[in-house]
């Protein structure tokens, strides 16, 4: 018997579906209150690393995944004028068995967990949230957007870096601008592009892209952080070739097609790391509401899903939810949440200030040796 009966989850991007996934399937009723309309998610495309899919293919949406993105197991370096300086075998961190790393569009992967969602038996409530919560001890009262109410064992505040349910439990943690901004745009992928390849100098400090699928991929410039509305809408498509225009190689064919300014998504680099415990009794934080760290490590998604799968394994396992059961989660998640969102700031701190003590490679070596792991 598991240690909840029924549970609410705010939030149903990547952690709030894995986590909806998995206690369904355990047998736990699961409610799903998710603020936007639908579950088609917004932005270009996203990276995803081997201990990600490894939680993807426990969640039974492996094969999906992998039918829809783009799988490949070498990092390119490359010279600004796209001369090949390096090629760097990728960890394998979700194991031998899975590639070190995949790229996907982002709506293909939220339609992805949506339907696992549905399919696992949770009922999903969009353009909901929640407004109040009231901890009894024995269960937690709460009262969404619309004015309904609900009674549940759990409640899981998996609502992003803003989160709301953060704000409730009256958690003082906001995200940090680290100094860094990111241009992304979907687009279509030159025959040469068969990997993510960085650039690491001219007029940004990282030029690079993600193939995504067949005839797709992602590209992205990083630049000093700017104010976000100080370029319209119209202007974006002409700013970002300006940046571009330093790169050569698959930059020539992707510099071209950066003409729509509805592709293209701007974003500062933020992090936030909330210190443990993440829950106030009977709620609890995970994901991005608990931690989120800038993609200079493209760990994001993939600490996401390990907190979902820790958590569902928990809750399935124990007879009672308890204080242990939520030290146990402590323990298991937040040193190595901890390890990548302190690690993926400090790579962008280095771009940021030149260090003569920077260790880029062995940084990033010990990151994949800790996420390689089962957490």
């Amino acid at each position: 018997m598991a240690a909840v009966g029924n549970v609410l989850i705010v939030g149903g991007g990547t952690a709030g579906s894995a986590l909806a996934v998995l206690l369904a399937r355990g047998g736990v009723a699961v409610d799903v209150a998710e603020i936007e309309p639908d579950a088609t998610a917004l932005g270009s495309g996203i990276t995803l690393q081997g201990n990600a899919l490894r939680v993807l293919r426990d969640l039974g949406v492996w094969e999906r995944v992998s039918a829809s993105g783009y799988a490949f197991d070498v990092l390119g370096l490359r010279a600004p004028d796209g001369t090949l300086l390096a090629e760097v075998p990728a960890a394998r961190t979700g194991g031998p068995d899975l590639p070190a790393t995949l790229g996907m569009n982002r709506p293909e992967l939220a339609a992805v967990l949506a339907e696992a969602v549905r399919d696992a038996g949770a009922t999903v409530r969009y353009g909901l949230t929640v407004t109040a919560l009231d901890d009894s001890g024995a269960h937690v009262a709460v009262r969404f957007s619309d004015g309904t109410a609900g009674t549940y064992d759990l409640v899981v505040g998996a609502d992003g870096i803003r989160s709301a349910v953060r704000g409730l439990l009256k958690i003082d943690v906001a995200p940090q601008p680290t100094g860094m901004g990111i241009w992304r745009i979907r687009t279509r992928r030159p025959k040469s592009v068969e990997r993510t390849d960085l650039v690491y100098g001219g007029p940004c400090f990282i030029a690079g892209y993600c193939p995504t699928g067949p005839d797709t991929m992602y590209a992205y410039l990083v630049e000093k952080a700017r104010p976000r509305e100080s370029i319209a809408d119209a202007g974006k498509p002409a700013h970002m070739r300006a940046l571009a225009e330093g790169y050569g190689g698959a930059w020539d064919e992707i510099r071209a097609d950066i003409t729509d300014p509805d592709r293209i998504n701007y974003t500062w680099f933020e992090s936030l790391l909330v210190d443990r415990p993440w829950n106030r009794g009977r709620t609890v934080l995970i994901g991005d509401a608990a931690h989120a760290c800038p993609p200079t490590l493209a760990q994001g998604a993939a600490q996401c899903l390990e907190d979902a799968a820790v958590l569902a394994e928990l809750l399935l396992g124990a007879e009672r939810l308890d204080h242990a059961l939520f030290e146990t989660f402590m323990d298991r998640r937040f040193e190595r949440a901890k390890a990548v969102v302190e690690a993926s700031v400090q790579l962008g701190e280095w771009q940021l200030h030149p260090s003569p003590d920077a260790d880029v490679p062995g940084l990033m070596a010990r990151i994949s040796e800790i996420v390689s792991e089962r957490p």
